[in-house]
Parts: C-alpha cells; structure tokens; sequence
C-alpha cells in the first residue's frame, strides 16, 4: 500500500462516516511546501464516541491494526490513537480536535487538495499548518518543524495570510517564534 492509497481510503472512511477532519503535519508541509519523505499520515478529526466502533469496523484485522479502546479514550480524554497498516509500515495518526477557537478556525479554513489521481482529500489551509507547526516545534524543539515552516514560506509565499498567522501566533504564545522564522525566511516572492 502506498502512502496516497491510505490516506484515501482513511479520508474515504471519515467521509462515509460524516466525521469532519483536516489533513494536517508533514502530508500538509509536502503539499503546500518542499517535498520530504514521511510514512505517516496525521489526521485531525471531530470524532464522536458513537463513531468510534464503526471507524475501527472500517479497518479490517487482517490488514490493519486499530486499538478500540486507544480510540476511544482519546475522543473521550482528548488525544491521538493510530491506524497501523503492518503490511507497508505505514501509520495514521488520529488527532481529536479539542473544542477551542483555534480548531473552530481552522476547519472554517480548511481546502480540498488532490493528492493522487483520484484521491482528494481536506487539509488545513497553509497558515492552520505552519502555527500547529510553531506550536510542535515550540513543544519539542526538533528543527523538522521549523524545516517544514520555511518550506512553506518559500513556495506559498505571498499567497499566505501572515496578518492571520501573526494574530494566532499570539494568542498561541507563538508570536516570537513566527516572527523569528518569518524574518529568516525572509518577504514573501511576488513573482
């Protein structure tokens, strides 16, 4: 299985199921920014418990591995589970959205983007993906994530609405970072 036939059949599943999510992480850096290697798919959603036990019903157990349970406490605490497919080492990691302003903006913003022939899928929209990305950076530390960031800045360029991203960089307690990072990257091309 290849990366863009899972992320088509996880985003069929969440579509066939109703449940609102945002392609976000690295498959969105690629998509907006400079291509890397990834073997991971992250996914925002707005799960509901109800739809816990019909989304790992939708992952057969001979070709993949999803714990219900890890499902289910993460729509019920907020967290993250994953969809492991052993066959191609491929991973999906499932983020239940927490009700916040942030999460209520950026599924307002989010794009219809085609990823391969005959699969499209809904990803945050560039600025959505470079503030989750201050803000992981921000956690962890990893260079990655800033990597990601310029990417993005270089190829969006002026098609970014950076008066957007520095009002949630503030409310984020990013602002300092996003500004940093800007400045280093330097004005967006107006080619």
């Amino acid at each position: 299985m290849e990366l863009a036939e899972l992320l088509g059949l996880v985003t069929s599943v969440l579509d066939g199921l109703g449940v609102p999510y945002l392609v976000t992480g690295s498959m969105a850096t690629i998509a907006y920014g400079e291509p890397r290697l990834t073997n991971d798919i992250d996914v925002v959603v707005r799960l509901s418990a109800h739809q816990v036990g019909p989304l790992c019903d939708a992952f057969p157990e001979d070709a993949f591995y999803v714990a219900r349970e890890a499902a289910l406490d993460a729509v019920q605490r907020g967290g993250q589970f994953n969809i492991l497919h052993p066959g191609s080492g491929l991973k999906v990691d499932v983020m239940v959205a927490e009700d916040s302003a942030f999460n209520a903006s950026r599924f307002g913003r989010g794009r219809v983007l085609a990823v391969a022939k005959g699969v499209a899928a809904d990803f945050a929209s560039p600025e959505d993906v470079v503030l989750k990305k201050l803000e992981y950076y921000r956690e962890g530390g990893s260079e990655k994530h800033l990597r990601d960031i310029a990417g993005v800045l270089r190829i969006v360029g002026p098609e970014l609405d950076r008066g957007y991203i520095a009002e949630w960089a503030e409310r984020l307690a990013v602002l300092e970072l996003w500004e940093r990072v800007s400045q280093a990257v330097g004005p967006p091309d107006d080619r």
